[in-house]
């Protein structure tokens, strides 16, 4: 085989290598970034409730803020569904009157947030700012979600392409509609209230919603509950005395003794060094039917 001939063969092997390398890394390229965008709107939410006109922005798990909309005229102009975002546009022109993008009679205001709604496109549904701000809160529009003008300001940047916009009429709240449509959440903090033989008492300590379980301050609980809390000198265990239920349970641990038997629970947890657990283990620890109401964020102590 002569020199030429191999040199030949190697120049071809090295540009085909080139080639294959080239189309790989740009694969590999378009496949991160559809992941890390996808990864990007798979944490955030939007939740539009009809009923009360508001707009909830989750992000990472937890609600971050809610706004004032403004919706259909009628209940069947704005869809309800699950839809994600497919466009977004600065200055985009109002068609249908031939008023410039950026334009302050444009009823569009100056972002838009387009909606894949029944193959639309994004094109005929969106949540964008307006030009009459006093319409915000009210059911004026043609099918779209309105906010202030200064609101989508801070929104529009945050929310990436295929974030999903839930939209729905209802009594729930809007951490309930996010769990509802799959979001999960991450632990929140807030004040709520025991209700114990019809009388309400607000607790001081703050009660944990972390992924839809309750989590209630115990020093506080048992004593509304007229028990008693002490601590084994020996091991640091906490002993909780409730009527005729003795639970002796190491902070944090996902087990606890009740009058002699060891029982699995979900584990207590500490925020501001305050000990709190789960509310759905008060009745196997304590014998204790409870009632959450997350509209009114009380429990109520059914015996």
């Amino acid at each position: 085989m002569s020199p030429y001939y191999s040199a030949r063969r190697l120049k071809l092997y090295l540009q085909r290598t080139i080639k294959l390398l080239l189309v790989f890394g740009l694969l590999f390229t378009a496949f991160y970034t559809g992941a890390a965008a996808e990864a990007a709107s798979s944490s955030e939410l939007l939740v539009v409730n009809k009923q009360t006109n508001k707009l909830a922005y989750f992000s990472g798990g937890k609600l971050v803020r809610t706004f004032s909309v403004a919706t259909g005229k009628t209940t069947s102009l704005t869809p309800e569904g699950s839809f994600p975002i497919v466009v977004k546009i600065k200055n985009r022109p109002y068609y249908k009157e031939n008023i410039p993008g950026g334009d302050p009679t444009n009823p569009l205001g100056d972002r838009w947030l387009g909606l894949e709604v029944n193959g639309t496109k994004g094109t005929t549904y969106a949540i964008h700012g307006n030009n009459n701000e006093s319409s915000i809160g009210k059911y004026v529009s043609a099918g779209c979600i309105r906010m202030h003008n200064e609101d989508i300001h801070w929104l529009y940047p945050l929310i990436a392409k295929n974030t999903k916009v839930v939209i729905t009429s209802t009594t729930l709240d809007m951490e309930q509609i996010a769990v509802k449509n799959g979001y999960p959440l991450g632990s929140k903090m807030f004040a709520a209230s025991l209700i114990i033989n019809g009388v309400s008492t607000r607790l001081k300590d703050s009660f944990v919603l972390d992924h839809s379980r309750v989590f209630i301050p115990l020093r506080e609980s048992v004593a509304l509950l007229g028990g008693t809390l002490q601590q084994d000198d020996r091991t640091g265990a906490l002993i909780i005395t409730i009527g005729k239920y003795k639970v002796t349970h190491q902070a944090l641990s996902s087990t606890a003794v009740v009058n002699g038997k060891s029982v699995t629970m979900l584990p207590s947890r500490s925020e501001n060094n305050r000990l709190l657990i789960p509310l759905g283990s008060l009745p196997e620890l304590f014998g204790i039917q409870v009632k959450w109401n997350p509209q009114a964020e009380s429990v109520t102590i059914l015996n």
